[in-house]
């Protein structure tokens, strides 16, 4: 998600409470983040050999024969990334550390949290850091988790002021533009360093296939061993940074106590309105208790780990530094900054008896020249002969992107492009940037697809969307970031490829050297491609969107599945988002 999806439902709000926010306003010069902190240092489990997940692991690469230290599961559907984190909860013995750009307060979430704070009260440490940006009204009762015993839970890059609402925090914010753009936007689910799910998904309904008339097409990858202990070296800089706040020091048990029962009469009073029941108290997940229980039977299996079968290979953790998000306003960069400071690129799991110069150290190197995960990315590109295969839901290529794309082509590189179709896309200005671009695109000889927002079946081809909403059918968004190049190299993160990405978000990737996953990401992908996606063309002066294969749909010529109202206002605000803040 991002941060200019609610824009519409805050300038209807921002019109609805006109005197609030003359107020707020002069309360927000006021509001401060709290000096002089106490941070605790502390880092991931230094020795996860004893453990039975590591027992685990060390069973499933013995059986595999292999040479490689670290394992590799792509996770393509809801129910396999659900039941993935519920393993993860269930089989931690000593640590489990999380790390998310939001985390929402819903009937996923409360299931799953539930499972955390269980391990918690069995002598797990428990380490949460949550991206501050989200954390208003109902969601903010997530915070809760931190005055739980043996868990500790961190805001990263906080915002001063109340936690009632998006439009309070909007105003509170509003001297502070600049930063608040500025979000940690990495994904980790890390069990006793030795096991950890990391790449496009949150913690919420929408993607784990629950939410009801829209949910994410997503892609996460279950990774093993060595490389799991890059993946936790990232979460500690993070953890241990100065932008990472204790929950305690930002807002008390009895304010967060307020917002629940605030939360709790607002849904009371939609249920009244609705002629439903009245529910039953929040728990701490910050959802309704019962909402847990609603979340289907099927989906609170835990992923049998015993049967996973990984892919062993040799892979490199690519990071922002937690450096690239300013500590404050003063130091934040200006939107025009080119560069950010610099990424951290870790190489692990390379066979055994490699020396220096093996295929993963070019490649990783490659990286290391970048100064951002994204630049890193587009130096990885420039190694591509055959075929480089991407997926960005939000795609808003800058300059270097461009150039990139150029480059590869020149060298008779096939370039393909999935991003989300105007229809799919939850952030529909974001594709204003997109939209832009298309021709210029289109003209260098990058084949660009969009997902189609409707479809009667991804299952099988990567991942079902969700259940069906009252019209019978789920919304599906894209939300899924990879990149497979040459058929021998994959890489799954947290990263779009997009300006907000490369100079303004921290983002977090794997990038594996393996045929055989590159062959599976590839198969996953070309379904899309083939059976859910719309093919954009140039053809007799304009564009065309060619109906996916087998879909019954009619080729167009105007914006699939969209209205001529949703399409007139962007044309209007287009001109007005210039892409670097999109």
């Amino acid at each position: 998600m991002r941060s200019t999806r609610s824009f519409r439902r805050l300038a209807l709000a921002l019109q609805r409470t006109g005197v609030a926010l003359g107020m707020a306003l002069c309360l927000s010069a006021c509001a401060e983040l709290p000096k002089d902190v106490e941070r605790p240092v502390s880092t991931a489990l230094a020795q996860p050999a004893g453990t039975s997940l590591a027992q685990l692991v060390q069973q499933r690469r013995e059986a595999a024969a292999t040479r490689f230290d670290s394992g590799f599961l792509l996770i393509d559907g809801p129910q396999a990334a659900y039941g993935s984190r519920l393993a993860l909860v269930q089989g931690a013995q000593k640590t489990l550390d999380l790390q998310y750009y939001t985390i929402h307060a819903d009937a996923s979430t409360a299931y799953l949290l539930r499972g955390v704070r269980e391990a918690a009260r069995r002598g797990v440490r428990v380490r949460i850091l949550l991206d501050d940006f989200h954390s208003t009204g109902r969601d903010a009762v997530v915070m809760y988790l931190a005055f739980e015993p043996n868990v500790e839970m961190r805001m990263f890059n906080p915002l001063a002021g109340t936690r009632t609402s998006k439009l309070s925090r909007f105003v509170n914010s509003i001297d502070d533009a600049g930063r608040i753009q500025q979000r940690m936007h990495n994904k980790l689910f890390i069990a006793d360093n030795v096991l950890g799910v990391t790449g496009g998904r949150n913690l919420g309904d929408a993607y784990f296939g629950h939410a009801t008339n829209a949910n994410f097409v997503d892609l996460d990858v279950l990774v093993a061993g060595p490389a799991v202990q890059d993946l936790s070296r990232s979460f500690d800089a993070y953890w241990n940074n100065e932008r990472a706040y204790p929950v305690q020091s930002l807002v008390t048990r009895e304010e967060l106590e307020k917002i629940r029962a605030d939360a709790r009469a607002s849904a009371d009073k939609e249920r009244e309105q609705q002629a439903a029941p009245p529910g039953p108290p929040a728990d701490e997940g910050g959802a309704p208790k019962a909402d847990a229980d609603r979340v289907p039977r099927w989906d609170r299996q835990p992923m049998d780990l015993r049967t996973v079968s990984f892919v062993w290979a040799p892979a490199a953790v690519m990071v922002d530094k937690p450096a690239k998000i300013a500590a404050d306003a003063s130091s934040a960069p200006t939107a025009d900054r080119k560069k950010a400071p610099g990424a951290l690129v870790v190489t692990s799991g390379k066979a055994k008896g490699a020396g220096a110069g093996s295929k993963l150290d070019i490649a990783a190197g490659a990286a290391a020249n970048g100064d951002t995960v994204v630049e890193g990315l587009l130096q990885l590109i420039g190694l591509a002969r055959k075929d480089l295969l991407i997926i960005s839901p939000y795609f808003v290529p800058g300059p270097d992107m461009k150039r990139a794309f150029a480059e590869a082509r020149a060298r008779g590189v096939r370039v393909r492009v999935l991003t989300n179709s105007l229809a799919s896309n939850d952030a529909p200005v974001a594709h204003v940037g997109y939209a832009r671009h298309r021709d210029e695109l289109l003209a260098m000889g990058v084949e660009l697809y969009e997902l189609r927002s409707e479809q009667a079946d991804l299952n099988s081809t990567f991942g079902s969307s969700g259940r069906s909403g009252a019209s019978g059918e789920s919304r599906s968004m894209l939300h899924s970031k990879v990149l497979v190049m040459d058929g021998q190299w994959v890489v799954v993160g947290s990263m779009n490829l997009d300006l907000r990405s490369q100079l303004q978000n921290t983002e977090i990737a794997v990038l594996v050297r393996s045929a055989e996953l590159a062959r599976i990401a590839a198969d996953k992908i070309d379904g899309v491609l083939r059976e859910g996606a719309w093919r954009v063309e140039r053809s007799d002066g304009r564009l065309v969107w060619r109906a996916p294969e087998g879909s019954g749909l009619q080729d167009t010529t105007t914006e699939p599945d969209t209205s001529a109202g949703l399409r007139l206002m962007l044309r209007l605000v287009g001109p007005l988002a210039p892409d670097k803040l999109l």
